[in-house]
């Protein structure tokens, strides 16, 4: 049995700042699913009340893992991370003053990761192998296109069954954007993970999304059902294409 997360009629607000509203939308078992919209529309408010990092004030989170539901709204960020919900924030968020395997060994947090840490930590090294090479090198030393794949390593040591990435491709540079999003691709596919991935880098995103939303000012403004539906949406060609 997979694993999604259904979310329906979101809203969230920090203080009198009202930035989600009625957000709805569904992430089924295998998927990748993209929210697309560009800085300050709510992509991370939303990854945050997944996480529980945010409380929502109105509306329902629940993920289904493995045949059991769970509110979200409910848990705890801890509770969260121990049902296998990992994320991977946006800016990366790694601790720069320990080693990368320090690193590391901080994602396998839930029970579940801790008896799997040695072989998720192989299959880390086998997926980034830079970072077996620079095992003990301090996380905040390495360039930023490493940093990224020690924070998508650092999920995976989670052993998560429903993987968060948040604005992957903040601050790299284009090359380092297309090899990023190629490997959540390739980690989707090893891991059978289910994918939900917030991105405004429209071209980049598109390559590996089976379906897709477009969030403008707090709200779904679009809802593609494909690949092509994005594609070919008068919004995106207007905001992402400059068409």
């Amino acid at each position: 049995m997979g694993s999604s997360i259904t979310i329906k009629s979101i809203d969230a607000a920090y203080g009198a700042v009202r930035v989600l509203e009625e957000v709805s939308l569904d992430v089924k078992a295998g998927e990748t699913v993209v929210l697309l919209g560009t800085n300050g529309n709510g992509k991370s408010t939303l990854m945050k009340c997944i996480m529980g990092i945010v409380r929502p004030r109105a509306g329902s989170i629940v993920a289904e893992i493995d045949g059991e539901r769970h509110d979200l709204a409910r848990l705890t960020t801890e509770q969260i991370v121990d049902l296998g919900i990992a994320l991977v924030p946006e800016g990366r968020r790694l601790f720069p003053k320990l080693t990368v395997e320090e690193n590391l060994a901080l994602g396998a947090f839930r029970r579940t990761a801790r008896a799997q840490m040695q072989r998720n930590l192989d299959f880390c090294f086998e997926c980034f192998p830079v970072l077996r090479e620079r095992a003990h090198q301090l996380a905040g030393s390495m360039s930023g296109g490493e940093q990224q794949m020690l924070a998508l390593a650092r999920a995976l040591m989670l052993a998560p069954k429903i993987l968060l990435v948040d604005e992957p491709s903040v601050g790299l540079a284009p090359i380092l954007v297309s090899r990023t999003i190629d490997k959540i691709k390739e980690l989707k596919e090893s891991y059978q993970l289910t994918v939900l991935m917030a991105e405004q880098n429209f071209n980049q995103a598109i390559r590996i999304a089976d379906r897709g939303y477009v969030i403008v000012h707090g709200k779904i403004a679009f809802e593609g059902g494909s690949a092509d539906e994005l594609n070919n949406n008068d919004l995106i060609r207007k905001f992402y294409l400059g068409l």
